[in-house]
């Protein structure tokens, strides 16, 4: 749900898989075929998984932070993996690369460019997201919805950023 004043975006749970499955349709519509995927952890991983069992594909996963402060809502400097786990041992062929957003398409953009400089091996690539933000710099291939007012996206599983064992344990406690 977009609040009024447009600044914020609340996505319940059941959202979230809707606009995943969209997203698969729009990918499975365009007719590409693709290998692998390639998702970026943290924010491509449920997407990421989904699409991989929708598609029969094997997952990748590439590690990227750069929300960490304040329980993921302060930006702080771009960090990317060196290395990709896959089970396939290498990273090639046609990947589809996944995330949850192109927020400002820092990330995008820099994954991307290092894909095409580092993993010779991969002869095609597109992106896919759930949400492209209108600030964005890249424009993925494949995105669901397009954020015209740059909302923060306030998805269902961010009350884990905060979350610790004693909340748990508290939560839990009879």
């Amino acid at each position: 749900m977009l609040t009024e004043d447009g600044k914020h975006l609340y996505v319940s749970y059941d959202e979230y898989h809707s606009l995943i499955e969209k997203l698969a349709i729009k990918i499975h519509q365009s007719g590409w075929q693709f290998d692998i995927i390639l998702c970026l952890a943290r924010g491509g991983m449920r997407p990421g998984d989904i699409l991989s069992r929708v598609f029969d594909k094997p997952l990748a996963i590439m590690s990227t932070s750069s929300y960490r402060s304040d329980g993921g809502t302060v930006k702080g400097e771009l960090d990317i993996a060196r290395f990709i786990t896959t089970p396939k041992g290498e990273i090639a062929g046609k990947v589809l690369l996944v995330d949850d957003l192109a927020d400002s398409g820092h990330t995008l953009t820099a994954v991307i460019q290092q894909l095409r400089a580092n993993y010779t091996p991969i002869t095609e690539l597109r992106s896919a997201v759930i949400w492209t933000k209108a600030m964005s710099t890249c424009t993925p291939d494949y995105s669901v919805e397009f954020l015209s007012t740059n909302p923060w996206i306030h998805q269902p599983f961010e009350g884990y950023d905060t979350m610790r064992p004693e909340k748990l344990i508290q939560k839990w406690s009879v």
